[in-house]
C-alpha cells in the first residue's frame, strides 16, 4: 500500500519519462484524475483515461526527450505547506509548473493568481 499516492504518481511520471515508457497505469483516484488533467492542458502529459479501477496516463516527448524532466513534491503527509496567493511564484523562470489544491480544485499556480486563491502546494515540474 502506498501511502502518499500524490508522490507515487509523481516518481511514476518521472522515471516512466526517463526510460522511454509509452504510458503509466497506476490505481485510480479523484485527486489523481485532476493532477492528470491539469498536467495534461499545460502539456506535460497526454491526457488520462480511467480504465476499469486504473488510471492509464501517456506520455509527451519532444524530438525524443521527455517533456517531464525533473518533479519536486512540495507539501507531504508529514507536513503540509500552504501558500497564499500572494506566495505564489514562478517555477524556474517560468519554464516550470507549481500544481496547487485550492478551494475551487486543483489548478496551476498561474491560475490560482488569476483566480485569487492560495490553497496547498502539492509539487513543482519542470
Amino acid at each position: 500500500m502506498v501511502n502518499d499516492p500524490v508522490s507515487d504518481l509523481l516518481v511514476r511520471l518521472q522515471n516512466a519519462s526517463r526510460v522511454g515508457k509509452t504510458a503509466i497505469s497506476l490505481p485510480y483516484s479523484q485527486m489523481k484524475m485532476a493532477i492528470a488533467e491539469v498536467l495534461a492542458k499545460e502539456g506535460y502529459v497526454g491526457g488520462a483515461d480511467k480504465k476499469n479501477y486504473s488510471l492509464v496516463i501517456p506520455l509527451v516527448y519532444k524530438s525524443g526527450q521527455p517533456v517531464i524532466t525533473g518533479v519536486k513534491r512540495i507539501s507531504k503527509p508529514s507536513r503540509r505547506m500552504y501558500m497564499g496567493v500572494r506566495d505564489v511564484h514562478p517555477v524556474k523562470r517560468g519554464h516550470g509548473l507549481l500544481v496547487l489544491s485550492t478551494p475551487k480544485g486543483v489548478m496551476t499556480g498561474a491560475q490560482a493568481r488569476q483566480e485569487r486563491v492560495g490553497g496547498e502546494a502539492l509539487f513543482e515540474i519542470w
